[in-house]
């Protein structure tokens, strides 16, 4: 088993019985259980959001230089992505 470090939280009483709940449920064996699990799924979303801005930058700099000036390339970009109103 690896050597594990403590680390004591504070938290007002309503996280705390949330996390008592989730215990209860028999997904994790204890309170410690369910905070490592917490802090492993976001190191994995972090690690996967930094290789999507890696491979974003890749993209970017393969694709060449741009005549447009940035500005309107980012308002056109944020022009995709805002829903239109009828």
């Amino acid at each position: 088993m690896r050597a594990m470090s403590q680390l004591n939280v504070s938290m007002p009483p309503t996280l705390r019985q949330w996390i008592d709940a989730r215990v209860a449920e028999g997904r994790y064996s204890s309170a410690s259980d369910y905070v490592r699990d917490l802090v492993r799924r976001d190191q994995e979303a972090s690690l996967a959001e930094t290789e999507w801005l890696r491979a974003a930058l890749a993209e970017g700099l393969a694709s060449g230089v741009l005549a447009e000036a940035p500005g309107s390339i980012l308002e056109a970009i944020i022009a995709e992505r805002t829903p239109q109103s009828a």
